[in-house]
């Protein structure tokens, strides 16, 4: 039976445990302090799932097969991880990056409608549109319960034959490479036939790699029924790096930033969030949504972000048989049971990662997430 050590129980982490359990492997799983703990990217109330990425076909494809099997992971464990609540984004200009994802879409038989900024009030229950050139509509887009999802895809995978070890985990030298196929959990060395480091913000601290760690701060306001979801689709508004969606579970509906924060260390850093963060998505707010600019916050949460300066992710070999997995950059959540098939396939050598996803120099980019705003 071949055997594999995944380091991390965030969502891709969890993800890939539970395939490779499911698929004949022998998986330990090495997670420093819980499943689903709030340091964890992967431990945000919500994620959003939309396969619209500008020009770029690759994602798009993945994350509409991931809807897929958000479903199923929904199903086999007896709850709803995924709202198909559609998702609304608002383009500011005629030629951009949403005509670009349109184009994309429909050349993928993903669906998708243009529509007129007037028929933004169809969908929301206060809209203002009067600055904007259209409205891509992704009817099959969505929120996923991140925190809850994590949760449950580990849960899933320790039921499917998964060990797990709460530990802080640290490479193991190799004979004759950099790293070996073993891991120091608090003195004692795990070894298997491979080695997957997919901790996250955490990676950056082990491997010299091109990513940066930022603070992301993630707001939700206290709002009326009205602004539920589902029955409110979620919205992204990519040229102001802004994005949201209605209350979920109670929490309040989320509208917040996408732009980069700064630096953060994702273990020590004081999760509170910036009053500069309050004030920039109420100045949104005025503007699209504007009787809910001066909505009480009623929950919020300090997020990071690992970032390759293009967005790209990293699945690479470091040393033979060790990989790193890692650079989710705020657009990973979504994909995480397609991916893990895919870096499954990978790992049972049925095919390389793409080149993309390399150890090379990466150049500034930012078509892949919801960030088109530069600070």
């Amino acid at each position: 039976m071949k055997s594999v050590i995944v380091v991390g129980a965030g969502i891709w982490g969890s993800s890939l445990a539970l395939r490779l359990a499911d698929t004949g492997w022998q998986v330990t799983l090495v997670e420093r302090h819980q499943p689903g703990h709030v340091r964890q990217a992967s431990a945000g109330e919500t994620r959003l799932l939309r396969c619209s990425h500008g020009a770029d076909d690759w994602y798009a494809r993945m994350a509409w097969r991931a809807r897929e099997g958000w479903r199923r992971l929904g199903e086999r464990a007896g709850e709803e991880l995924y709202h198909e609540a559609g998702m609304m984004w608002f383009a500011g200009t005629p030629d951009g990056w949403e005509s670009d994802s349109a184009r994309v879409l429909k050349n993928l038989d993903i669906p998708c409608e243009v529509l007129d900024p007037a028929d933004g009030a169809r969908f929301f229950p206060e809209f203002r549109g009067d600055d904007l050139s259209f409205l891509l509509w992704e009817p099959h887009a969505g929120v996923l319960r991140a925190r809850r999802a994590t949760q449950v895809t580990a849960r899933l995978a320790v039921a499917a034959g998964v060990r797990l070890v709460r530990a802080r985990a640290v490479p193991v030298p190799g004979a004759d490479a950099p790293y070996g196929c073993a891991v120091d959990v608090g003195g004692e060395v795990l070894r298997a036939d491979r080695v997957v480091w997919a901790c996250g913000a955490w990676l950056p601290e082990l491997f010299d790699l091109p990513l940066t760690v930022t603070k992301q701060d993630t707001l939700h306001f206290a709002v009326p029924a009205a602004w539920t979801t589902p029955g409110m689709p979620a919205w992204v508004d990519y040229g102001a790096s802004a994005y949201g969606h209605g209350d979920v579970d109670g929490a309040g509906a989320k509208a917040t930033s996408d732009a980069e924060g700064r630096p953060y260390e994702p273990e020590h850093g004081e999760r509170v969030v910036d009053a500069e963060s309050v004030e920039r998505i109420r100045a949104y707010l005025r503007r699209r949504f504007p009787s809910l600019a001066t909505a009480p916050v009623l929950f919020s949460q300090v997020c990071q972000y690992p970032l390759t300066p293009d967005a790209e992710w990293i699945i690479a070999e470091a040393s033979p048989g060790v990989w790193l997995l890692g650079g989710d950059s705020g657009h990973g959540f979504k994909h995480a049971p397609e991916l893990a098939a895919y870096v499954a396939g990978v790992l049972d050598g049925e095919h390389q990662p793409e080149a993309r996803f390399g150890l090379h120099e990466r150049l500034p980019s930012r078509g892949l997430r919801t960030s088109g705003e530069v600070r």
